[in-house]
């Protein structure tokens, strides 16, 4: 039976997927820090549903901390890593771009240094749709080049895909970078569009738009 970690295995994307596979008989460790970047509890009330399966087992550790996250591959084996955990949210890292900084990147670093240290040759990792930046081409391709961001979350992101690559290149570490848009569904992140427009109808609320409303999706 192969052993996969899955990282923010209590967001939304995570859970969805550890549920996926523990459905299709793959053992499964899961890892989160649940911070409080948004409800805390609905983090963990997922994360309650996966618990109840017998090859689920939850460690909860801040992989931004190289030590920690160092002690913790030390006692672990993995056929293969699937990386979704990370700070996200656009608007958020014009708040608090440090923790961008800590999750993205240093993360991202001590989970690529998991996958050398400890002969772990495949990685799958969540990319995202903000490396297109202000690219004006429609639709986007995987071909388009990504040099130009609009904001800290979405450089976090071409960061991530090209040190995925540098490792890929160095240590023979097969690399996948999945770019989502907008994810949403059942259990979904409170913070998204979908949920905070539904929100705002039921409470009679105006719904907040940016970019005087000339945006399109």
């Amino acid at each position: 039976m192969r052993k996969l970690l899955v990282t923010g295995t209590a967001g939304f994307i995570g859970y969805h997927l550890a549920k996926r596979l523990l459905e299709e008989g793959y053992k499964l460790t899961g890892i989160d820090d649940l911070n409080d970047y948004y409800s805390p509890q609905l983090k963990k009330d997922r994360l309650e549903q996966l618990i109840k399966h017998p090859n689920f087992e939850f460690i909860k550790i801040d992989f931004s901390d190289q030590s920690k996250t160092r002690s913790f591959f030390k006692k672990q084996s993995f056929d293969q890593i699937i990386h979704l955990g990370a700070q996200a949210g656009v608007r958020y890292s014009l708040e608090n771009p440090q923790a961008y900084i800590d999750a993205n990147i240093t993360g991202f670093l001590n989970i690529l240094e998991g996958c050398r240290c400890n002969n772990i040759g495949e990685m799958i990792y969540a990319s995202s749709s903000s490396v297109y930046g202000d690219n004006t081409k429609i639709p986007f391709s995987e071909n388009d080049q990504v040099k130009q961001p609009a904001n800290l979350y979405g450089a976090s992101k071409i960061a991530n895909e090209a040190m995925a690559h540098s490792y890929s290149s160095l240590f023979g570490i097969q690399m996948i970078g999945l770019r989502f848009f907008t994810v949403y569904g059942p259990w979904g992140r409170p913070d998204m569009a979908l949920y905070l427009f539904t929100k705002s109808i039921l409470n009679g609320e105006p719904i907040q738009v940016f970019n005087r409303g000339e945006h399109t999706r």
